[in-house]
């Protein structure tokens, strides 16, 4: 096996420092705020965005007031990718099922599937406003059927941004709150003494958002990890340089910390995407952002066959790849660690963010090896249930349940199964006894 690294990011441990700083911090920020709630949130929010209001939640009257700062086309455009993020989250959702089956005469199982009952959403938005994400989480769990749903994003340039307020309205939020950070992700799941708190935190955000969450995770539920972007790109000679670097450098763009990876069979194809992203970065408006995070987490892996593509990519478990070969379908049977897959040259990781209908909340730092993005299951809980409906199966059963036990030990467990074969059975056993 044959694998080159023609460009590398920074080494893991310089990363690994990274993580302990932002661990430590989030630790102490997360600690204040449970101790003191609104007090320590107000603070952390005038610290690290600059704004500390009366009240960060929006009334009905400053909602409609941000709703009608959005332009028409604006408006329409929610409205189309609101509705095929819609569509696709109605159609997950009609193929999820409640179960009841007889396993044997008169044993019947079943699960019931129940939705979260309250869901904090996180829509990231101080650098860039991630409207799209409001779509992503709000939308799909009120398409989940969760009865409260709260939405947080930060303030953008001192003022709610309108565009998401009205993409939280319009996707089904309950309660709409003007918070940033892992303050607002706080918030949510602690609580405080004007917040209510959620069973369950989801959406994306920077390192300190995911680390938060992590930090939080038993105490609510969460959606996965995801934290700042990743995407590789799949591609040989079917695909050329100026499409490569758009792509990387379009998902570089979203920090200083987003991986971008090329793994490609095509020497060509890698030497020629090094010089086109050079060319890019003089022109791209937000070259200063991409720029940085090409130049520390950027990389492009040579190999020789698509075996080892294959295996490369896999082990990276990107949360968005781009695959751009002959064999896009040999890649979709045989990826199996990833957050979401496009496929061809005709589609992009854009497309996916912001409209196509699939979720953007994907698994990064290679979760994706243990699990998928959010979806309308993620809001909803498989609970199984069972009835015995004959005195003959309670009886049959029991004397199963009772001999098994006592192999482990377990007496009073045993006379559960016992008293039920007493009764149901009509057979003598004295307590403590298995049945026989």
């Amino acid at each position: 096996m044959t694998i080159t690294y023609l460009k590398c990011g920074r080494p893991d441990v310089e990363r690994a420092k990274d993580d302990a700083k932002v661990r430590a911090t989030v630790e102490s920020v997360l600690a204040d705020i449970a101790a003191r709630g609104d007090a320590a949130v107000r603070e952390w929010s005038a610290k690290f965005d600059g704004y500390a209001p009366v009240d960060f939640r929006l009334s009905a009257s400053e909602i409609q007031a941000a709703v009608q700062k959005v332009s028409v086309r604006d408006m329409e455009d929610i409205r189309f990718a609101q509705t095929q993020i819609r569509r696709f989250a109605e159609v997950q959702r009609e193929s999820i099922t409640d179960i009841e089956v007889e396993t044997i005469p008169g044993v019947i199982l079943g699960h019931r599937t129940i939705p979260v009952q309250s869901v904090g959403c996180y829509v990231p938005g101080g650098k860039f406003p991630m409207v799209a994400s409001a779509h992503m989480s709000v939308l799909t769990a009120a398409v989940a059927g969760v009865p409260r749903i709260i939405a947080s994003a930060p303030p953008f340039r001192g003022a709610p941004h309108p565009a998401i307020v009205a993409a939280m309205h319009m996707a089904g939020a309950h309660e709409i709150y003007v918070l940033g950070g892992m303050q607002a992700v706080a918030a949510m799941a602690i609580g405080t003494q004007t917040i209510k708190p959620v069973d369950m935190l989801v959406g994306p955000g920077n390192a300190f958002v995911a680390e938060a969450k992590r930090q939080l995770y038993g105490r609510v539920g969460i959606d996965l990890f995801a934290g700042p972007t990743e995407t590789m790109l799949i591609a040989d000679d079917t695909v050329d340089a100026e499409l490569c670097a758009t792509d990387l450098l379009g998902q570089a763009e979203h920090g200083y910390n987003s991986p971008a990876v090329l793994v490609t069979n095509s020497r060509k194809l890698a030497d020629r995407t090094l010089v086109e992203i050079g060319r890019l970065l003089k022109i791209l408006p937000t070259a200063a952002t991409a720029g940085v995070s090409w130049a520390d987490y950027g990389q492009i892996i040579l190999c020789d066959t698509y075996d080892e593509i294959l295996s490369v990519a896999n082990d990276i478990a990107s949360e968005h790849v781009q695959v751009m070969t002959d064999r896009d379908n040999w890649f979709l049977e045989h990826m199996h660690s990833y957050g979401a897959l496009f496929l061809g040259p005709r589609t992009n990781v854009a497309y996916g963010d912001k409209v196509i209908g699939t979720n953007h909340t994907l698994p990064t730092k290679k979760a994706g090896r243990y699990t998928g993005g959010l979806w309308v299951g993620k809001f909803l809980k498989t609970h199984s249930y069972q009835r015995i409906v004959t005195d003959e199966a309670a009886a049959m059963i029991g004397e199963y349940g009772s001999r098994l036990c006592l192999l482990e030990g377990f007496v009073g467990h045993a006379e559960q199964c016992n008293i039920r074969v007493r009764r149901y059975g009509h057979k003598n056993i004295p307590y403590g006894a298995a049945a026989e």
